[in-house]
């Protein structure tokens, strides 16, 4: 076992301390909150009656008061796969309160949109915002005090974050986030990834590339590349807010109801107590751990910004910086489509969270004195959970069984975390170098600018950007239009790529979970909106965007020139009902958030 890393230990200390005032209030709210939350004989009758009168069988035991209540949060909807097995979680996780004494019920529903069906659409727009909404919608579900408990139910991409969110502003209560699972593997990464190449290339027609992408996501379940979803349960186990290793075991199995089972066993045990409450759980160390995580396994760059926006609703406060300097420090640990061949399925059979939490802790690069949910502490979770003997039981992975997948922290896939901080007169962004080959880690080309993806598409197919080119997309910030994200341009600029020519995206956009081969400097901030440095470039600049000094730049004299100007706001699909959150957003690089600016978090 070795000490904490050095690095590790001084981001730590370095956002404790930064942290301080935010933090400290957050705990003295979270006290008052506590001290002064209903006791339910103190309650009215009237009140009583409608939060029981529909508990039918569990009626009589909360007009008792004869356990404890959970509040279950849920994101079910059946559109989405991810979220589609959480139809039956309510009545299943009633009967495993009852077997210990305990009660609960849905205390709300949150929405759960999922960027897979809006990528290029209109309706992306309301992405990211989302979180704003699924976070208020949590609060709203919790705002009746009626739980002693939190249990979350949410997956994909906004919703895990904001349910993180919301339910921290409820943190002098415990919670556990519990996981449905990923479908099982449907065609190989590869294939799937050939076929869209194809199609931007033209070389076959929708019917092919239909066919190809119903042959992968193809049932309930998470989808299996490691996107923002799938990192999103790697987190929730890195910060200790799973039952230890649930994040992958797929539904409908024994073993993932057992899980679930254990889930509600533990949150009734936990409720009613101060020990291992939401903000105890959820502090600074966690928050690294999770940054930890999502480095090591090459994880999504969403959470460049959805982890400052969850760190500050617990009060604590992290930026890029702190983020690239873990990851000169975190070996990259995993390889995972789209960074590698295998899905999530064959990551968690070759050895998983378990695997890499065990091996971040013996190398000292990560927390092992976090509090977490389940007893045992962090250390529980370098164990994976089996099914023997029809009960849940837990078994420590000590090695990869696939080291094209998994490796040691003592020979890692690469010595960094593949997280990159650009900075230079074009603003901050991240570069997911991890997904990169290093020989285009610096890309200096001719700008094309564009205001939009669609015009992006029109220029490809016209034989417009067949050349090298460092193609520039503005005005998709968080102010702008929501910040959506981008990725639907990846095969085009990949078959770009693939003919030889010398490519990147420059973006104040996001580029998701399935950024891939393509260098981008994604996430830029200021935003071009309101005269950010990408409104002031031209077609025929000369960019620099390189991962190895950390420089997004250009030669051009910004200085001397006017900004293009602000592109008018967009209507339909609902995008005008989330105007007043795109005026108040504050930057990416702080979370992009409306709700916590507003409430001066």
């Amino acid at each position: 076992m070795s000490d904490l890393h050095p690095t590790i230990r001084k981001v730590t200390e370095r956002v404790i301390e930064r942290s301080k005032p935010g933090r400290q209030s957050y705990l003295d709210l979270m006290k008052r909150e506590a001290d002064r939350r209903p006791e339910r004989e103190a309650v009215s009758c009237s009140v009583l009656a409608h939060a029981f009168a529909g508990a039918e069988e569990d009626q009589d035991a909360l007009k008792n008061n004869r356990g404890p209540n959970i509040g279950i949060v849920t994101a079910y909807n059946d559109m989405l796969s991810a979220h589609q097995p959480y139809g039956r979680y309510p009545d299943r996780m009633k009967i495993y309160a009852r077997e210990v004494g305990a009660t609960a019920q849905v205390a709300g529903g949150t929405p759960a949109m999922c960027d897979g069906v809006t990528q290029g659409e209109d309706g992306m727009e309301l992405s990211l915002f989302s979180r704003d909404n699924i976070a208020m919608a949590t609060g709203v579900a919790l705002s009746h005090q009626m739980y002693d408990g939190i249990a979350c139910l949410g997956i994909c991409d906004k919703i895990v974050p904001g349910l993180v969110m919301g339910a921290l502003r409820f943190g002098h209560l415990p919670a556990v986030f519990v996981p449905s699972g990923p479908m099982p593997s449907g065609i190989s990464n590869k294939q799937k990834q050939e076929t869209r190449q194809k199609f931007a290339a033209g070389e076959v027609g929708r019917d092919a590339l239909l066919e190809s992408e119903l042959a992968s996501y193809h049932s309930p379940g998470t989808c299996t590349f490691y996107g923002t979803a799938n990192s999103n349960q790697m987190m929730m186990e890195m910060m200790g807010l799973h039952v230890p290793g649930a994040a992958f075991v797929q539904p409908g199995s024994k073993l993932r109801q057992g899980l679930d089972r254990a889930a509600v066993h533990r949150l009734a045990e936990l409720a009613g107590t101060t020990d291992r409450t939401l903000a105890q759980v959820v502090d600074e160390k966690a928050i690294i751990n999770a940054m930890i995580g999502l480095l090591a396994t090459g994880g999504s760059t969403n959470h460049a910004i959805h982890i400052p926006a969850m760190a500050r609703a617990a009060g604590i406060h992290v930026d890029w910086t702190d983020l690239a300097e873990l990851s000169s420090v975190v070996p990259l640990l995993a390889r995972v489509y789209p960074n590698g061949s295998g899905d999530v399925n064959q990551f968690h059979h070759a050895g998983g969270m378990g695997y890499i939490i065990g091996e971040l802790l013996e190398a000292g690069l990560a927390h092992r004195d976090i509090l977490t949910v389940w007893e045992g502490g962090f250390d529980a979770y370098t164990a994976e959970p089996i099914w023997e003997d029809d009960a849940l039981n837990w078994t420590r992975v000590t090695e990869t069984r696939d080291d094209t997948m998994l490796r040691p922290a003592s020979e890692p896939f690469q010595p960094d975390g593949g997280m990159k901080l650009l900075n230079g007169n074009l603003g901050r962004a991240c570069f997911k170098s991890s997904a990169v080959d290093k020989s285009r880690w610096t890309i200096e080309a001719p700008a094309r600018v564009f205001e939009n993806q669609a015009d992006v598409s029109v220029a490809f197919k016209a034989g417009e950007l067949d050349r090298d080119v460092v193609v520039v997309v503005r005005f998709q910030g968080p102010r702008a239009n929501g910040m959506p994200e981008l990725h639907s341009l990846t095969p085009a600029l990949a078959v770009l790529q693939d003919r030889g020519h010398n490519v990147a995206l420059v973006t104040d956009g996001r580029m998701s979970g399935a950024s891939g081969k393509v260098p981008a400097a994604i996430h830029c901030t200021p935003e071009a909106i309101g005269g950010g440095p990408l409104s002031l470039l031209r077609d025929g600049d000369m960019v620099k965007v390189c991962a190895e000094t950390g420089e997004l730049s250009t030669t051009a004299d910004l200085a001397s020139r006017i900004p293009a100007p602000d592109p008018a706001p967009e209507w339909g699909v609902g995008r005008e009902l989330y105007r007043m959150m795109q005026a108040q957003a504050d930057g990416a690089e702080q979370g992009a958030s409306a709700m916590l600016k507003a409430a001066g978090l």
